[in-house]
């Protein structure tokens, strides 16, 4: 009977130890999973803040009178493939559940972007001053969104922090 309860109590020891190995790797992979997560919506937002710049630093020298107009919206239809390819970007994501919420409202965010950048060029190219409204009031709801998706990332990152 003793022999049995050793080889029972040892065969309990061996499953604990084994739950425990499974239970650390499997929060490893979670860590590395949302590491991985990070950096790569990192990378999408460096790319959005890069090729924005370039953007507007292309309107500025078309106001300082450095590129034409006809140089500047061939720029612009760069810029449009940019911005489409980082939307894209968004897609590819793969977000913990907690992170969903942040990285909708960043490429909703992105999207409105692009829509204020496509009006603000038709501006350009036609200077009719109802594209430079609407390209002035998505830049805001843009804003905002960029705003509330940085408030839901910081949210789900010091929830994510305190498990």
């Amino acid at each position: 009977m003793k022999k049995k309860a050793t080889y029972i109590a040892g065969i309990a020891g061996i499953i604990i130890i084994t739950l425990a190995i499974l239970f650390t790797y499997s929060a490893d992979q979670a860590k590395n999973r949302g590491k991985i997560f990070g950096d790569s919506l990192q990378t999408i937002q460096a790319e959005l803040k890069q090729t924005q710049t370039e953007f507007y630093s292309q309107r500025k020298m078309l106001e300082e009178g450095t590129i034409q107009k006809e140089e500047f919206l061939e720029l612009g239809n760069s810029h449009i493939q940019k911005m489409q390819d980082i939307i894209k970007s968004y897609d590819l994501l793969f977000p913990p559940e907690s992170f969903a919420k942040s990285v909708k409202l960043f490429r909703e965010s992105t999207q409105k972007q692009l829509e204020s950048d496509q009006y603000l060029i038709q501006w350009i190219a036609t200077n009719d001053t109802s594209q430079r409204i609407r390209s002035d009031v998505l830049l805001q709801e843009s804003f905002e969104d960029e705003l509330a998706g940085l408030a839901s990332y910081n949210q789900a990152k010091n929830s994510a922090g305190q498990n």
